[in-house]
């Protein structure tokens, strides 16, 4: 079976500003190079359509609301500090969030063994009432809330190898017993969450904290303990939050890791976690700042999914 590839034009709308970090080409440069690729493996396909009914599985209410409210009708406005929003990011923000849907939807109905969604702008900052972060909603929390919804999964696992910790999905998730959290981040750094003390209510969170300049041996060595607590809770589903941010050319954090490190952790994933979830995986973007770094990283990413059995 091939792999799904889900994105959107719609990203191109959702415009931050000059100079602002979470561009546009961020996902361009992604999807130029698969289509130059032409990689006859993937299955490519557009977002779900969102209701409010999957994302209130994962956000208040009024946070919904809100959202929808702070979309200008022209110029910039801002849901935090760094979180620059414009009239088209709506349109890019629930095609992000459907995109998850479609992913899951479509390893359901089989038609595809696995899927990386290509879009933006990212999720995992974003809590149950709270845009911070780059992230309006949490696409990977309501990515998890639908299969424990619509599709009655009773664990399913989220991986979080972002630079920066993942605190919205550590918040929406701390007292579920049916999601495993775990998360591999610099720290102390942005947004200051993700100790080791941090664990959930029933032992669901895992985070494993590393130092700035952790390089691929140091981060592979420690990932062994991500794969040891995915062994023990024997997820049905995974869910990657997948930032490429802590490759050693991005300007936004400090670690160390390669091109090909990207291929080797997706790959222990998908390998520690197949006989517990018969290869149930999607992946979507979080950070990565670095285009050329990204545009390689997500090419070996992919290459992992791909190659997959």
């Amino acid at each position: 079976m091939k792999t799904g590839l889900i994105t959107s034009d719609t990203f191109q709308n959702h415009n931050t500003g000059p100079g602002h970090p979470e561009q546009i080409a961020r996902v361009s440069v992604i999807i130029e190079n698969f289509k130059k690729l032409d990689n006859k493996n993937l299955f490519w396909k557009k977002p779900a359509i969102i209701t409010d009914n999957i994302i209130k599985g994962t956000h208040d209410a009024d946070y919904i609301d809100l959202v929808k409210s702070s979309f200008p009708s022209k110029g910039f406005s801002s849901l935090d500090g760094d979180t620059i929003i414009s009239p088209g990011s709506k349109e890019a923000t629930f095609d992000a969030a459907g995109s998850i849907i479609a992913a899951i939807d479509g390893i359901q109905n089989k038609e595809f063994k696995n899927a990386f969604c290509s879009v933006r702008p990212p999720g995992h900052h974003c809590n149950q009432n709270k845009g911070a972060g780059f992230c309006i909603l949490n696409n990977v929390a309501i990515g998890a809330s639908y299969l424990l919804n619509k599709y009655k999964y009773s664990k399913v696992a989220i991986i979080d190898f972002d630079v920066h910790h993942g605190n919205g999905t550590q918040d929406i998730f701390y007292e579920n017993e049916n999601v495993l959290f775990i998360s591999t981040h610099q720290y102390p750094y942005y947004p200051g969450t993700g100790s080791e003390k941090e664990k959930g209510k029933f032992n669901n969170v895992c985070n494993i904290p590393l130092p700035a300049g952790t390089n691929s041996e140091e981060y592979l060595n420690a990932f062994e303990s991500a794969l040891k607590r995915l062994r023990k809770f024997q997820p049905e589903f995974v869910l990657i939050s997948a930032g490429f941010d802590s490759h050693i050319n991005d300007p936004l954090a400090q670690f160390k890791l390669e091109t090909e490190d990207f291929y080797i952790i997706t790959k222990r994933i998908l390998e520690t976690s197949k006989k517990f979830c018969n290869g149930k995986v999607v992946s979507i973007l979080e950070g990565g700042y670095d285009l050329q770094a990204l545009q390689d990283s997500t090419k070996r990413h992919v290459d992992a999914l791909i190659e997959f059995d």
